[in-house]
């Protein structure tokens, strides 16, 4: 099946090392049940290594406070130590998600992880601590990566047997040392720090990598040997010459190839079909031959006028563009067309044995269309009746198969793809697409005799019937994932500054003044900084510096450098205050009052007096405002009520594609049209686009144990490519007939 693992080099980067093994790359639904495995490998690698790193970074922290030069860093280096601590169980879950995120990145052929060193002369456009970070992660990674060359070559080998037979290197692989240092990268940006405490972290985090990256690459090698993935790879130096010769000849292999790499793939799984084709007809396992027993070959040109009969006949039982839109025509009945076709050719002479395996392989791909749970029923009723029609193309145009871009082809997926789309199995048909289906199927069947040219005007004709469609459901769709990212994104930021400020306030009796700042107008202001400037802007740092100076001026002071800090205060923050309830347009007559009520508790403090007492209805409001903080909803929905079923589903979620169809109980299908990984929270949208629901994976995985929701299988493939690896995979694995009794 597919493209063999050679024994070049170049697909790891790795000049220097060979391998004698050929083995074809996996089916896809077995890739997937190894990929799954290979992840939850490296995440649970990565909740078992972030206790000892945080135990060591705690170390750290307490090295670097001891050493700091000024009161001022001490305060500083304390307070991000604290925020680590009290961050311990989020930051986990933030680094294991980023880590296996990873993995849906590698499924989707869009992982390609590096540090961005400023080599490329664009210094000024790279943050300093961004650049910071980079340099110190590349270091690190090249030397975990030199330490444990050969098991990461020979992972990357066997990757690349999951990736579909697409070279695998450390950048795309999603167990490389690489991917746990970035994952620790962008988890860690939920603590905002200074560069000395941010170059901490990374430092300790490395110093723990080599052994992270040795057990996931072992434990994943392992495993995937032990399930027959190039058990017997070797990896070996080879002289500098040679392996530069090899890197060339495959670097020009790959340019004078064809650049599209599902091309050939679908070459090479037509090559592998073709030969099973070829073995089961030896063992006497092939279909039973058509027309006469004896006598000579029929050509081509009899086989079509044959054809052209039973498609003539097909027109006549196939009254689809009348059928209203409700209406499930009666698919096609392969084996009836069959027997007509033998009929046609019977005392005219034998089928060949080539145009034996042409009939069985254009059968194969309509039974799979048949099977296919991506189409609705309605659409595999219509598309039935172009069997006729492709038969007999694969005599008119022997290369109609070796093409993946034939004009049949194109349309045979364009219309399947159609029909997934905007077709449901509980009747709701967008753009009147059943009947335009329908037309041109009857289209195909009255105009196709054996002239090609008339499946490339019903092609140009639908493919114009549906190009503006496309283009305004996928704007739909952007403009849909848009949204819902930018609301899941304040939704993270609200969490994170409700985190900052209920940290500071809880279990401390503060006025409600203070409480009714903090939480209303200052809550929303810190969401904006945080949301428009970052966790490393002044912006934010500077608000939340006003949070802990004013929760550090309420109090009395028996220091007389304390009290005149607590002067310079009074005069100070009311001013930064009405400049962050101006920039989120904060009531001017709530705004007075709020501060007016702060600075009088500053004075109060001042005075080492007790406040005045607060009114009532502001006590009350700041009672309610406090309790619907603290029942703040978590940003990752699974708690400790998971079942280990509902948990094994949820595992499942996670390795969905953008584009995957759940069909509920009722029929209706929605769409995957953007999911947040870290908080899995997916957004479904309708047949036009249009977002219908937002769901957790808790909530679909119940969905699904339930069966009220199931996906709908297969996957973004078009849909030849999805047939070929059925009829591929059929064709290894003997049916309970062909299963000899024990």
């Amino acid at each position: 099946m597919s493209r063999l693992i050679n024994d070049s080099a170049s697909s790891s980067g790795r000049a220097g090392v060979s391998v004698s093994v050929r083995q074809a790359p996996l089916p896809p639904e077995q890739a997937l049940v190894h990929l799954k495995r290979c992840q939850a490998i490296a995440v649970e690698h990565a909740h078992q290594s972030f206790g000892p790193f945080v135990k060591a970074l705690n170390h750290a922290f307490d090295v670097l406070i001891d050493r700091a030069k000024s009161n001022q860093e001490v305060a500083e280096l304390s307070g991000i130590q604290r925020l680590f601590r009290k961050s311990n169980h989020e930051l986990e879950d933030y680094y294991a998600g980023y880590v296996a995120e990873g993995f849906v990145k590698f499924k989707q052929h869009a992982l390609c992880t590096q540090f961005n060193t400023g080599g490329d002369g664009e210094l000024s456009l790279v943050d300093n601590l961004e650049l910071e970070e980079s340099l110190i992660l590349s270091g690190i990674v090249q030397g975990v990566d030199s330490e444990l060359a050969e098991p990461l070559w020979v992972l990357n080998q066997r990757m690349a047997l999951i990736n579909g037979g697409e070279p695998v290197v450390e950048a795309s692989n999603p167990c490389a040392p690489v991917q746990f240092s970035e994952s620790m990268r962008k988890a860690s940006k939920l603590v905002p720090m200074t560069i000395p405490a941010a170059k901490t972290v990374l430092k300790t985090f490395g110093e723990h990598l080599s052994r992270i990256a040795a057990e996931v690459v072992g434990d994943t090698n392992r495993y995937l040997a032990e399930q027959g993935l190039l058990q017997d790879l070797e990896y070996r130096q080879a002289k500098p010459k040679v392996a530069k010769r090899e890197a060339l000849e495959s670097e020009v292999d790959a340019l004078t190839g064809s650049d599209d790499k599902s091309a050939a793939y679908q070459s090479s799984l037509l090559g592998a079909i073709r030969g099973l084709q070829q073995t089961l007809a030896s063992l006497s396992q092939s279909p039973q031959p058509l027309g006469a027993p004896v006598g000579n070959v029929l050509s081509n040109q009899q086989m079509i006028e044959a054809l052209q009969a039973v498609q003539l006949q097909s027109m006549m039982n196939m009254p689809m563009v009348n059928a209203v839109p409700g209406q499930v025509t009666t698919p096609m009945n392969i084996a009836a067309m069959q027997q007509q076709l033998q009929a046609q050719l019977a005392d005219k002479g034998r089928v060949g044995e080539s145009d034996m395996h042409a009939i069985d392989l254009v059968g194969r791909v309509f039974e799979y269309m048949l099977r296919d749970d991506n189409l609705p029923d309605s659409v595999k009723a219509a598309l039935s009746y172009l069997h006729t029609p492709f038969l007999k193309l694969a005599f008119i145009d022997p290369g109609f198969f070796e093409n993946p871009d034939h004009p049949a082809r194109v349309l045979l997926n364009n219309l399947a793809e159609a029909g997934i789309r905007w077709v449901g199995n509980d009747g709701t048909i967008e753009h009147n697409m059943l009947t335009k289906i329908r037309e041109t199927v009857d289209r195909l069947l009255n105009e196709f005799t054996n002239d090609v040219k008339v499946i490339t005007s019903v092609l140009l004709d639908f493919n114009s019937y549906t190009k503006n469609i496309v283009r305004r459901q996928e704007l739909m769709e952007k403009r849909a994932a848009e949204k819902a990212q930018g609301e899941e994104r304040l939704r993270e930021v609200k969490f994170r500054v409700n985190q900052e400020v209920m940290t500071r306030t809880e279990e401390k009796d503060l006025p409600s003044s203070i409480l009714l700042f903090l939480l209303q107008p200052w809550f929303d202001y810190l969401s904006f900084c945080l949301l428009r400037f970052g966790a490393e802007s002044q912006q934010w740092v500077g608000a939340l510096d006003l949070v802990d100076d004013l929760l550090w001026a309420i109090n009395h002071k028996n220091n007389s450098d304390d009290v005149q800090v607590q002067k310079e205060l009074i005069e100070r923050l009311p001013a930064d205050m009405q400049a962050g309830f101006e920039v989120i347009g904060y009531d001017a007559d709530k705004a007075e009052k709020l501060t007016e009520s702060i600075v009088d508790i500053l004075r109060a403090a001042i005075a080492q007096e007790a406040p005045a007492p607060e009114p009532a209805p502001v006590r009350a409001e700041a009672l309610k405002v406090v309790a619907e903080k603290k029942q703040a909803t978590p940003l990752t929905p699974i708690n400790e009520d998971v079942t280990d079923e509902e948990q094994r589903v949820i595992d499942g979620l996670k390795q969905i594609e953008f584009g995957t169809w759940f069909e509920f109980e009722n029929g209706r299908r929605l769409k995957v049209a953007w999911y947040n990984a870290r908080t899995m929270h997916y957004m479904l949208v309708n047949q036009v686009g249009k977002k219908e629901a937002m769901l957790t994976g808790l909530e679909l995985a119940r969905k699904m144990i339930a069966k009220t929701m199931h996906i709908v299988s297969g996957s973004s493939k078009p849909f030849f490519e999805r047939a070929l690896e059925d009829i591929y995979q059929n064709l290894t694995v003997p049916t309970p007939a062909e299963v000899e009794p024990v």
